[in-house]
């Protein structure tokens, strides 16, 4: 049998699940809409990755990572839960060694990791201004008729782009629709839109960061062509995508998970098969102190199997 492991990065936007070999190889890799039901999304991604892999492959361990790591740690039983900024650094050690900057920009939130001689020395987050976000390309991609794959290879036909009033994605809609009542071509204002995302994103995720090369893009936005020439041409330096820029959480949670496991340890991986078990979520408000935690339970057939959310650590066992 060969010996993998498998990382998952449950977002708000994406459910992604990649299988990497003893070597850190990416053998498969998933990258699913989560449209909302995380489960759902974390079930039907297990049973593609399932479908995709040899039958000689053998799961040692297992790692989780993104803002539903906790939710699907418990669902596959992960040996290791980590953080974004831990696994996107690790992923992006692996593809790019001498990493000194990240960019990472995802369907709801981006944030910039700054490393020196490989270890996370600063970072920063923008969970609150969709203006920097993937899913303001997405709407107003919607708005224009145009589909998001083509956005990238428009930009980049822009001679002129117009400037587009980024700080907000309200004021950036309604600037938009200035410039094609003026008459601007639709590649100048896609041009103007992507070089307003990226100058949103330095001068609110980036601030006051250091960025020094190599610069390493990543997230799914990191597809598109004209936000990558958007950055190139504002930080006056080259840009590397790695091959996995989609799905980089997974294959840190992934190289999390063989790291942790190697230590003689054995997976607590729960198997393929959970992709067909029900679960169910639900939660209450512990009135143990003025904190009034909300606390999450996870069911699994009709048993709990995890519990998450207090700050005093009193609900983080299963005997309470």
């Amino acid at each position: 049998m060969q010996p993998c492991y498998l990382g998952i990065d449950v977002g708000s936007v994406s459910t992604n699940i990649v299988i990497i070999n003893a070597a850190g190889e990416a053998l498969s890799s998933l990258y699913i809409r989560t449209m909302g039901q995380p489960i759902q999304a974390i079930k039907e991604g297990l049973r593609q990755i399932k479908a995709d892999l040899p039958e000689d492959v053998l799961i040692n361990g297992a790692g989780a990572t993104g803002s539903g790591r906790y939710l699907a740690g418990a669902i596959i039983g992960a040996d290791i839960i980590k953080n974004e900024i831990t696994a996107h650094a690790v992923a992006a050690r692996q593809e790019v060694p001498a990493v000194q900057t990240i960019l990472e920009i995802g369907g709801q939130d981006s944030k910039i990791i700054i490393l020196r001689q490989g270890v996370v020395t600063d970072f920063a987050m923008n969970t609150v201004c969709a203006a920097g976000t993937g899913s303001f390309l997405d709407q107003q991609a919607a708005r224009l008729g145009i589909p998001i794959e083509n956005f990238g290879e428009l930009a980049l036909k822009s001679r002129h782009p117009v400037r587009i009033a980024g700080r907000c994605t309200v004021f950036a809609e309604s600037d938009m629709i200035h410039k094609q009542q003026m008459g601007h071509n639709i590649e100048d204002i896609i041009g103007g839109l992507s070089e307003a995302l990226v100058r949103n994103y330095l001068n609110n995720v980036a601030k006051g960061k250091e960025i020094l090369a190599p610069v390493v893009f990543q997230g799914g936005v990191a597809a598109n062509a004209g936000i990558r020439a958007a950055f190139s041409k504002a930080l006056q330096q080259d840009i590397i995508v790695p091959r996995h820029f989609a799905v980089m959480g997974a294959l840190g949670a992934a190289l999390l998970a063989r790291n942790y496991v190697n230590k003689e340890r054995v997976t607590r991986f729960k198997g393929f098969d959970v992709a067909e078990d029900n679960f169910r979520v639900s939660s209450f408000i512990c009135r143990g102190c003025s904190n009034q935690c909300e606390i999450v339970n996870i069911e699994e057939e009709g048993n709990i199997i995890a519990r998450w959310g207090s700050r005093c650590g009193k609900w983080d066992t299963l005997s309470q």
